[in-house]
């Protein structure tokens, strides 16, 4: 028999301190970039979607490589091509960690559709709520403090929220 697979991931990841760096101006690009990153991973970018902190990605990823090491690559590549090409005026990193939330065939419409209305869905919820929202939805049992990297500035540390 042969193997077969149709692996579905809903992958979302935010800016470094979800600062709003990602530009309407080039975000497109990335997704393209990402894209290529994943097709070269033996996956399909099925469809890309974010505003300036934060990105989702609908993938079919292959079984033969970890979700973790999929989304590392992702990330390391992507990021190492927004600071090859300037994108940003500071040098670019994501925050730490990731949501991937597996998509079954049945809902796989309705999460294509989520991921393409980032902008409209943003105008009334943001990142940090939506983000809450999944993890709770998925039942993904988590602790506040581990969520989002705070700034340290001088001596304390401070915890960004930038209006989305």
């Amino acid at each position: 028999m042969s193997t077969h697979h149709g692996i579905l991931l809903h992958v979302v990841f935010s800016t470094k301190y979800r600062k709003p760096v990602l530009a309407d101006a080039w975000r497109d690009e990335l997704f393209a970039y990402i894209g290529g990153i994943v097709r070269d991973h033996k996956s399909a970018l099925l469809q890309a979607g974010g505003i300036e902190d934060h990105i989702h990605l609908l993938l079919r990823i292959h079984p033969e490589f970890a979700i973790s090491k999929t989304v590392q690559l992702l990330k390391a590549n992507s990021s190492k091509w927004i600071n090859e090409e300037s994108k940003t005026k500071e040098r670019f990193s994501w925050q730490r960690g990731y949501g991937a939330f597996s998509v079954s065939q049945f809902m796989f419409e309705t999460v294509k559709r989520y991921i393409a209305n980032q902008r409209e869905h943003h105008r009334h919820l943001t990142f940090r709520d939506e983000y809450l929202q999944m993890l709770k939805k998925h039942r993904i049992e988590f602790e506040m403090k581990y969520i989002f990297e705070s700034e340290i500035v001088g001596e304390r540390r401070v915890c960004r929220r930038f209006a989305t």
